[in-house]
């Protein structure tokens, strides 16, 4: 993990405050998401499956620093679309870091060298350049030849310039173990302060339904690579909690946090997670959070949510497991995620299978808890 201490200092601080209060539901990091618009048309991509008048609208300044005082999360991520493409991002980045919260600005980076000089390097902004892979990889992921090289410029351009900077990298089916080991060698070169990685979600609205990972395959995939981490002695830096890691290796069995990382977009609060686009919107944080039947989502509470292990929505359920267990926080750290063990056991199925259809090449190995 290569956070920053004065990021690792105010998150914990923030944290401490909300046990103190004995809440039990309260954000993490708020996906503010300024536009659906895209310049790519990624083949996992969820997000940008809408008319042209949605796809034209953006929040305003106002509106989205009003959604980051109303949510009080002491980060902040800015996914999209590309959120290079809103004209008043910069308006809304300064007005974000001035409140002295984390920034991770979210982009595909074909913007990105131009735009340098609209923002100012800072301990609380963060580029987050999507890379799914090494060139070959990369390009096919997001569907253009090219977008690979102009990514490494603008990360190395922004480096130079003293931007925080990390790699947002999505793994999807058939992915060669092998090729990720030397692409996140490859990230190591850049300067990056590391890598966030996630398996891909299989978006309902996906243009492609055969590039995602289903759970059991995304552990074994993950094994192995940090298997082959290991063997080489490779130093990769991450942007994530050791147990979120080890979570990715199969070694714990984690509940979903979907309150963690609420998301507000063109269409107001989302329900209940960035990831789920059709379960409806509210109009204010606190209906989101007093409203939303949090116990329908989340592995084998919802067919929507058993393939997922993305870390919108584990990262929280991590980070909360690494204050309430700091010694087994510090031996996966010290450790590193475990490729040889038993894997934990996956959660049971709450849901009745006679009232769902299972999606071909989805992970149907878990057992319904009314055949336990």
């Amino acid at each position: 993990m290569t956070v920053p201490l004065i990021q690792q200092y105010r998150v914990a601080r923030y944290l401490i405050e909300k046990r103190l209060k004995r809440e039990e539901r309260y954000p993490l990091v708020l996906m503010l998401e300024p536009l659906f618009q895209c310049n790519l048309e990624c083949a996992g991509c969820g997000k940008i499956d809408y008319p042209d008048d949605i796809l034209r609208k953006r929040i305003s300044v106002e509106d989205a620093l009003r959604a980051v005082d109303d949510c009080g999360a002491p980060i902040v991520s800015i996914p999209g679309g590309e959120p290079l493409i809103h004209r008043e991002l910069p308006q809304i980045v300064d007005g974000i870091v001035a409140r002295k919260k984390f920034v991770y600005l979210c982009t595909n980076a074909i913007l990105m060298k131009r735009k340098l000089d609209d923002y100012t390097p800072s301990p609380y902004l963060t580029f987050s350049v999507h890379l799914d892979g090494n060139r070959e990889r990369h390009d096919e992921s997001v569907c253009r030849e090219g977008v690979f090289d102009e990514a490494v410029e603008a990360i190395k351009a922004a480096t130079d310039r003293g931007f925080r900077v990390t790699v947002n990298c999505t793994l999807f089916s058939a992915e060669d173990p092998e090729d990720v080991a030397r692409f996140f060698d490859f990230c190591m070169t850049l300067g990056v302060e590391g890598i966030t990685v996630s398996p891909g979600y299989s978006y309902q609205h996906a243009p492609r339904q055969d590039v995602f990972l289903p759970r059991a395959r995304s552990k074994e995939l993950f094994r192995s690579i940090f298997r082959l981490g290991r063997e080489r002695g490779s130093k990769w830096r991450f942007n994530q909690s050791s147990l979120f890691l080890d979570f990715l290796a199969g070694n714990q069995t984690y509940e979903c946090t979907p309150w963690s990382n609420p998301t507000y977009n063109v269409f107001g609060w989302q329900r209940p997670c960035y990831l789920l686009v059709d379960e409806g919107y509210t109009q204010t944080f606190q209906e989101l959070m007093e409203t939303t039947d949090w116990d329908k989502y989340g592995t084998g509470r919802n067919p929507k949510c058993d393939n997922c292990m993305a870390h919108c929505g584990y990262e929280g359920t991590a980070v909360e497991d690494t204050f309430s267990h700091p010694f087994k926080a510090l031996r996966s750290f010290i450790r590193g995620p475990d490729t040889e063990s038993p894997m934990a056991p996956e959660l049971p199925i709450l849901y009745s299978r006679a009232d769902v259809s299972v999606e071909p090449g989805t992970d149907d190995e878990r057992i319904p808890v009314n055949q336990l």
